[in-house]
């Protein structure tokens, strides 16, 4: 694997894939050839890794139905996230949670089958297909807890790059 530090589970190939995709993307001053190795990578090890995934307690298990979510999915939502301006990006799990300035993105978190949490006051995205199993509600404190959390970095390079000058 070039690209990919031999992950385990699909969570692990997730925060893996969002943090070279923030690096390399094109449009954030990567080169176009490398985005297309990462993505082809991306694929066959997600085609890999589709139903292995970590519990709670960190231990890797392989679930009992086939997830339906397909590489494009998550690609696509990343793809349009890096380019939304004042919010904030976290993957917890397998799910992805928006916050910040959502307000004037929530047309485009709509459009990418985002969800709003009134009490969490963020926008969450997780596979088609999730049934809660649970009564339980969690804060989003301790759905990092639970889970891990991931924050992206959505600065831009050009911007980046005129700050530093």
């Amino acid at each position: 694997m070039k690209w990919f530090n031999n992950p385990q589970t699909l969570e692990d190939l997730k925060k893996e894939y969002k943090k070279l995709v923030f690096k390399h993307h094109p449009d954030r001053g990567g080169r176009t050839e490398d985005m297309q190795e990462i993505n082809a990578e991306y694929d066959r090890l997600f085609a890999k890794l589709k139903n292995v995934h970590k519990s709670a307690s960190g231990e890797t298990y392989t679930a009992k139905e086939d997830n339906t979510e397909t590489p494009e999915q998550f690609r696509e939502i990343l793809e349009k996230l890096i380019h939304l301006d004042g919010i904030d990006i976290e993957i917890c799990g397998s799910w992805v949670w928006v916050t910040g300035n959502t307000f004037v993105n929530r047309d485009t978190l709509k459009e990418l089958h985002f969800k709003y949490s009134r009490n969490k006051n963020a926008w969450y995205y997780h596979q088609e297909g999730y049934v809660k199993h649970s009564r339980k509600t969690f804060t989003l404190e301790q759905i990092r807890d639970l889970w891990g959390s991931e924050r992206v970095d959505t600065t831009p390079q050009d911007k980046l790059a005129t700050a530093n000058a």
